[in-house]
């Protein structure tokens, strides 16, 4: 279980969908005063560097958040607000560089759009993340505004709920390495929704030909039938080339094989937020064409 390093895969195709989206949201829940407690229930190492071995070693950088800001530098191709938006944020942590050699993954868009009034919850297993990602948080020097959990998100989560101001985003993105991770994002909703239905909720989930990933996109929708609550769905799939496969294979066994696909299942979406990906999708979808079968999809209930 602790064979998975995001290091590895930071700022790849997947971390734009995902982070563009939790930009998105972040930025609609900070139009109300009132606090908002965020959760990461799999934070990872919090930052990383696209220049080091680890991201060099992939090379998922260069086709996913290196592609985007190139694409977005052409003159007379005019940016989406979310795109725009998820750039600025990485390039704040590139000021000064030509090439983007830090990325920012989730804790750390979190607590760049935190407000004083914020909570931040950051779970994390890994030994190695989970001591990277405590020596950085100390380095912020936020004090009890940021606090990390060395404990399982999954079921960690539930004693976050509901918080005391009745405002939460929660981020749910496992690594998928181990199949249980798909029934065990249904049982942490379940929970969760159970103790605090009114939350957003954001899942992450690859797109790819196993079983329990088809499951996984359709229980969510059923779930969120059965519970009544609102939902909205992108997926992004940049296509496939052999030139991409033979990349992930030499890094270092973290994916046997390309992640082309996935997808983000939002529960109480921000308003306007399927509107956002209409918007923005097609734009990155054209940015990180990787061969065919390239495509966006958008869908919200009920």
């Amino acid at each position: 279980m602790f064979s998975y390093r995001h290091a590895f895969h930071a700022g790849n195709h997947a971390d734009v969908l995902k982070h563009l989206t939790l930009v998105a949201c972040l930025q609609y829940l900070a139009q109300k005063d009132v606090g908002l407690l965020v959760a990461d229930t799999h934070a990872g190492a919090g930052l990383y560097r696209l220049d080091q071995e680890l991201a060099r070693t992939s090379g998922e950088s260069e086709r996913g958040i290196a592609r985007l800001a190139a694409a977005a530098r052409q003159k007379g191709q005019p940016v989406p607000a979310a795109v725009q938006a998820y750039l600025d944020l990485v390039r704040s942590y590139n000021l000064g560089h030509d090439s983007l050699r830090h990325y920012p993954g989730s804790p750390w868009i979190c607590q760049t759009l935190l407000r004083a009034q914020d909570q931040l919850k950051l779970f994390e297993v890994h030994p190695t993340d989970a001591r990277l990602l405590e020596r950085n948080v100390a380095d912020l020097g936020r004090g009890k505004q940021i606090e990390l959990r060395r404990s399982d998100g999954f079921t960690g989560l539930r004693a976050l709920l509901p918080p005391p101001t009745r405002r939460a985003l929660v981020l749910i993105d496992p690594s998928y390495e181990l199949k249980t991770d798909y029934q065990a994002v249904l049982d942490c909703l379940e929970g969760a929704l159970e103790r605090f239905p009114t939350g957003c909720y954001a899942v992450w989930y690859p797109v790819i030909a196993r079983p329990e990933s088809h499951a996984l996109a359709r229980k969510l929708k059923a779930l969120c039938a059965r519970l009544q609550r609102p939902w909205a769905l992108a997926q992004l799939d940049v296509g496939q080339t052999i030139a991409s496969g033979r990349s992930a294979e030499v890094a270092r066994g973290q994916a046997r094989t390309p992640l082309h696909a996935s997808a983000m299942h939002l529960i109480n979406p921000p308003y306007a937020m399927a509107e956002q990906w209409r918007s923005a999708l097609p734009w990155v979808c054209a940015a990180l064409k990787e061969g065919p079968g390239s495509q966006w999809v958008v869908e919200q209930g009920p």
